[in-house]
């Protein structure tokens, strides 16, 4: 009879593990989620307004890339010429 009683309450509490894990590992991951966002934000808070837009309606920004000198003589690299040997 102790054996019955003993393998009943495992498998209650195994039930009962099973159904608190399902309900409250949403709520863990979250929460770890929002966690996770909020250090993120701390860490990297001065690049809030990176993508946004500083333009009002109506008003016209131009920008022009800075113009890059190209120099031919800068030396790239070592040619190596290489030969079939049979």
């Amino acid at each position: 009879m102790v054996l019955l009683q003993t393998i009943l309450v495992l498998i209650l509490v195994y039930y009962a593990f099973k159904l608190l894990a399902k309900w409250l590992a949403p709520k863990l991951f979250n929460y770890a989620v929002k966690k996770t966002q909020q250090r993120f934000g701390d860490a990297f808070g001065g690049y809030q307004d990176f993508g946004q837009d500083t333009n009002n309606e109506g008003e016209t920004n131009i920008s022009k890339k800075p113009f890059k000198k190209s120099n031919p003589s800068k030396k790239v690299g070592e040619y190596i010429d290489f030969e079939e040997i049979d």
